[in-house]
């Protein structure tokens, strides 16, 4: 789905240890000190009331946040071999694998082949076809072989469109990719979408970057080509890592990097069909939709046309036995988790242990949960709420979300910079949310997807296509707002600007995010800002750019847009100054949405929060107030360490900062945190007159 932002990059999203400067633009102006912080010193092994950390006082909250509040656990729970990261975030993703592990081996177990069906089958036979390591060794490459075949038997060049639209059917990505998006002008329909691909390194950079460290991760990368064709058995395999890293290298020369894709405008191009076909005439567009089994559309959306010409181009000049190497390496390297345990562990050593630094693989139960929920989430997903999500749960979350919506509607108009006209807007875009909590209300059906308990990677491939035709029947049809991009299970969030929505899975609707025994406070500080930092990706940079119905609109005026910009600027700044590992910085740019989202989601659930307590709101509980609750409560959902890979990789390609940088940063622009702890002009988390402000 097109314009989705998440409170992760993934289920397990990091959050790190560092300290870091602060940099911003304008005034905050701070009241006399609080009182003296009542927290006092709780038990070394126990917080101090439900639901929050137990904190580390040799650290001054007011010196390093992040620090005081997650040292403990951070020390309690050190990254596990197989995690490249490990933090609130990785636990309770944990947590839910096991429960639907528990789910999945009851239900394998009494799947057989002698059985009749009943519910729950087709995930069961899914998950033990992907458990059965002996019949996939012994199996082998064979169940590739056919499209492996396809692109060994390619004859022509002309041949190409129809080999490409069966990989691309079958989930490979090379050259491009296809898919369908709402329109970003007509945010009722939805049309074709081309947009660029075929990449086995993370974003353009890492083929360009000079520095010895992108040097080696671009050595290690073609090595690694090298062993997974030899293990394929082809011939000349150092040769042919040579040739794909050549052919990857002239596709990121012509692709946009992430930043540039951040911006809608870059990616929203509509061209006639016959347009497309004039950009890239290397490939018979009209063979190749045929292929999908759709009709030319009349138009569609080319997110990157000058990466067409170029991918027309690079095909015109390639030798035929180059693009079959090519197409070679992008299908082995597709399916790799779904071959012999060599291929396996051949993928695992470069993404996982070169890129993240991971030092051992995952168990295969873990593997097989997750490829189960990918391919059929909201089957699996019900046994999940089954079990973890009662209405309660919802009833308490559609609360909050009203609180912290009308937070956000009373804050427009205490923003000096922005006009009367452009408020009224915001105000207007605001009343068009909606929030989906919890599941869809109307189940996805998989029951046209064959599952064989065994052919495991004959599933993966059945399940690839079938999620390619239920994208691709979208086409030419209205938009489903009913509709989710992440399924039940899943600890994360998201804002569609498309569908003007806010939307929090079952999965993430735990401890220590929602925790029922805590009390609102700490519930505010935790899923309370999760709420409103995805209600404020509604009004980020990206988001602004969007009306309440889902299209891509000004309306901001002139002025408003400036100071609007003037203002993220200094986020930009700020958290661009932070450094990852050694001389990586945070890129300020790509993460500048999340940054927003993050500063002003606290800042209205806090606000929320303290109407809500009304009277209440100075009581205390285990000796704390309720601003010191919700800013625990905050902190303690990013604790957690990531490896120096895995903070190189996110702080470069992931839009989410590092999590201290999360805790630290955001904190320290908030005058209402620094009261609450009574810390000093002076002090680190302190950021006075730099402190940066959007909503």
């Amino acid at each position: 789905m097109s314009g989705v932002r998440s409170l992760s990059t993934s289920a397990a999203v990091a959050a790190l240890i560092a300290a870091a400067g602060l940099a911003g633009c304008h005034t905050t102006d701070t009241k006399p000190p609080a009182p003296p912080m009542a927290a006092a010193q709780p038990a070394p092994d126990t917080p101090a009331a439900p639901g929050l950390p137990v904190v580390d006082n040799a650290v001054s909250p007011c010196d390093n946040f992040f620090l005081h509040a997650c040292s403990v656990w951070n020390k309690r729970n050190p990254i596990p071999a197989d995690q490249s990261r490990w933090g609130t975030f990785n636990k309770l993703a944990d947590d839910n694998l096991a429960l639907l592990h528990d789910e999945l081996e009851k239900l394998a177990a009494r799947s057989t082949s002698a059985n009749a069906s009943f519910e729950g089958q087709r995930i069961a036979d899914f998950y033990a076809a992907c458990m059965d390591e002996t019949g996939i060794e012994s199996r082998g490459l064979a169940p590739l072989q056919p499209l492996l075949a396809r692109i060994n038997g390619l004859k022509s060049k002309k041949a190409l469109s129809g080999l490409l639209i069966d990989l691309h059917m079958a989930g490979v990505n090379a050259f491009h990719r296809v898919g369908q998006q709402q329109d970003f002008k007509d945010a009722t329909q939805v049309i074709a979408g081309v947009y660029q691909g075929g990449l086995g390194l993370p974003d353009k950079p890492y083929y360009f970057k000079d520095d010895d460290k992108s040097k080696q991760q671009r050595a290690a990368y073609v090595a690694h080509i090298g062993k997974m064709m030899a293990l394929a058995g082809l011939p000349d395999a150092e040769a042919k890592a040579q040739t794909v890293m050549r052919i990857e290298t002239q596709l990121a020369d012509a692709s946009l990097d992430r930043t540039a894709m951040r911006e809608p405008e870059n990616r929203y191009h509509l061209k006639t069909f016959a347009e497309l076909q004039a950009l890239d005439p290397a490939i018979n567009w009209t063979a190749y939709i045929h292929g999908a089994g759709l009709k030319p559309p009349a138009t569609l959306n080319v997110s990157n046309p000058d990466y067409m010409k170029r991918e027309s181009k690079l095909i015109r000049e390639l030798s035929l036995a180059d693009i079959k190497t090519y197409l070679t390496w992008r299908t082995l390297s597709a399916y790799a988790t779904w071959l012999p345990d060599a291929f396996v562990q051949e993928n695992f050593d470069f993404y996982d242990r070169t890129l993240r630094g991971a030092r051992e693989m995952k168990p295969r139960w873990k593997r097989c949960v997750a490829a189960t929920d990918a391919a059929l989430g909201e089957d699996l997903g019900k046994y999940f709420v089954a079990r973890a999500f009662g209405p309660e749960k919802k009833t308490r979350m559609l609360q909050m979300v009203a609180d912290i919506r009308k937070a956000l509607d009373e804050t427009f108009p205490t923003l000096t910079w922005m006009s009367p006209e452009t408020q009224a807007k915001a105000h207007a875009k605001l009343d068009a949310f909606t929030a989906k909590i919890g599941y869809p209300d109307k189940w996805r059906d998989y029951s046209a997807l064959t599952v064989s308990r065994g052919d495991a990677l004959g599933n993966a491939l059945r399940a690839e296509t079938f999620e390619f035709h239920y994208d691709m029947a979208k086409i030419g049809k209205p938009v489903d707002k009913g509709e989710w991009s992440m399924t039940p299970p899943t600890v994360n969030a998201y804002y569609s600007s498309a569908h003007n929505d806010i939307n929090f899975p079952a999965g993430i609707l735990q401890p220590p995010f929602f925790n029922d025994a805590a009390d609102d406070a700490t519930n505010y500080g935790a899923i309370g800002v999760v709420i409103g930092h995805e209600i404020t990706h509604g009004f980020d940079d990206q988001g602004r750019k969007f009306d309440g119905n889902g299209n891509l609109k000004d309306w901001w005026t002139a002025d408003d847009a400036e100071k609007f910009k003037a203002r993220a600027q200094c986020l930009v700044d700020q958290y661009g100054s932070y450094v990852a590992d050694g001389d990586v910085k945070e890129n300020g740019k790509l993460k500048l949405g999340e940054n927003t989202a993050d500063n002003g989601g606290i800042r209205v659930a806090y606000r929320a929060l303290m109407e809500r307590l009304g009277a209440k709101k100075d009581d205390k509980v285990g000796g704390l107030t309720a601003a010191q609750r919700f800013f625990y409560g905050f902190a303690q959902v990013w604790c957690g360490e990531a490896r120096p890979e895995t903070r190189r990789l996110q702080a470069q390609t992931d839009p989410h900062s590092l999590g201290e940088f999360r805790v630290n940063g955001t904190l320290s622009n908030m005058k209402e945190f620094a009261e609450a702890f009574n810390c000093k002009p002076t002090d680190k988390m302190v950021a006075g007159e730099k402190a940066c402000r959007v909503w």
